[in-house]
This record gives C-alpha cells, sequence and structure tokens, in this order.
C-alpha cells in the first residue's frame, strides 16, 4: 500500500481537471469512466452522485495512494456503527488538541477547561476527565464532555441522565 504526499505539497493537474470535468459530465460519459477505472458496469442502483463519487475517489487513489489500513478500518468501524443505529447520525470521536480551552457557561458564570496531555487543567488542578469537573461546577452528575458542548444532547425518549 503507497502513502501519498501531502495535497497540498503535491497536486497532479491532470487529476484536477479530471475531477473538474467529473463535476458537469453526463450520466453517459460517467457510466463509460466508471468502466474505465473499474473494470465492470456501475451499478444499476447508482445514479450520477454516486457515480461522480466512485470515480473520483478511484482517481485520486490511482494517483495519490490509497487510505493507511489504520485510516480504512476507522472508516470501516464508523460505516458499521451508524448502519446499526436508528436514528442515522452518527457522534465521530472528538480528538482535541493540548492546549485547547473548553469554556461553558453555568448559570451567569463562565468556566474554563485547558485540554493537557494527561487530563484537563481547572481551577489549578489537574483531573483525569470532564466528568469530574463538570460535577464539580454544576453539583451534580453531569457527563463532563455534554456539559462542555463536545456531545450533543440524546435523542428524544433516551434516558441517559442529563
Amino acid at each position: 500500500m503507497t502513502h501519498a504526499p501531502s495535497p497540498s505539497k503535491w497536486v497532479d493537474p491532470a487529476v484536477e481537471a479530471e475531477l473538474d470535468r467529473l463535476t458537469t459530465a453526463p450520466i453517459v460519459e460517467l457510466r463509460k469512466r466508471y468502466r474505465e477505472v473499474f473494470l465492470t458496469e456501475p451499478p444499476k442502483a447508482f445514479g450520477p452522485d454516486l457515480m461522480r463519487r466512485s470515480v473520483a475517489q478511484r482517481v485520486q487513489e490511482k494517483a495519490y495512494g490509497r487510505l493507511s489500513g489504520p485510516t480504512q478500518r476507522l472508516l470501516d468501524q464508523l460505516v458499521k456503527a451508524i448502519a446499526a443505529k436508528s436514528s442515522g447520525r452518527l457522534e465521530l470521536p472528538r480528538q482535541i488538541k493540548p492546549g485547547s480551552e473548553l469554556v461553558r457557561t453555568w448559570k451567569g458564570k463562565t468556566y474554563r477547561a485547558v485540554v493537557q496531555p494527561d487530563g484537563f487543567a481547572y481551577n489549578g488542578k489537574t483531573y483525569a476527565g470532564l466528568s469530574e469537573i463538570a460535577s464539580l461546577i454544576a453539583g451534580t452528575n453531569w457527563n463532563g464532555p455534554r456539559f462542555f458542548g463536545l456531545r450533543s444532547k440524546p435523542a428524544k425518549g433516551a434516558t441517559d441522565g442529563k
């Protein structure tokens, strides 16, 4: 498996021109190009948008390389997770960089927690998780990521606390 250089460092003008052409190509042309890059007939259920996306992905893979194994596995896991959810929504895991500041206003007062490599700094102390900080602020148990706005509210009918 090849790893491509960052697109910002190297871009193939021929690939970019083909991607531009795909955006306005008629369905007949898209089917032809699909057969060329996949060596098979396009699925009957594929409309123009899905065909454009499929061809564009394959063209880019050939020019720039495929996704790394770990990235492909993560995407596969996300597809399985979304397929298993009845709501059709998927919350991606957030990766917050150390140094980021999380801000929450609670009952008229603003609170700040700073992300650190080993936890979260709040009020001069380091805590392992945001839930500890959220509970200190609110005076009751809270889901820390939700308290600081990192997760959306649960769907109606779901019962998981606050």
